[in-house]
């Protein structure tokens, strides 16, 4: 399955968006827990959504420096890419 990163950043924001209590813009750059303000249960919620939508297991070490939309987007790449 091969995903261009501007697919996967849409695909993000878009199951961001119920947690953009603030309807602030959404970007590569945004930072996921403090822009948002989303808890680490709701952040991981989100991650479950995004392996079911890619059908992928994200392994938690690789979640554990991702801070921003772009970085999420990456590493959903790098693991659909693992995958095939």
């Amino acid at each position: 399955m091969e995903v261009d990163e501007r697919s996967v950043v849409e695909e993000i924001v878009g199951l961001l968006k119920p947690f953009n209590k603030q309807d602030l813009p959404l970007s590569e750059e945004t930072n996921i827990t403090s822009d948002l303000e989303i808890d680490s249960v709701a952040v991981m919620d989100f991650v479950m959504e995004l392996e079911e939508k890619y059908d992928i297991s994200i392994p938690v070490n690789m979640l554990s420096e991702v801070q921003t939309i772009g970085e999420l987007a990456g590493v959903v790449q790098d693991v659909l890419r693992a995958k095939q």
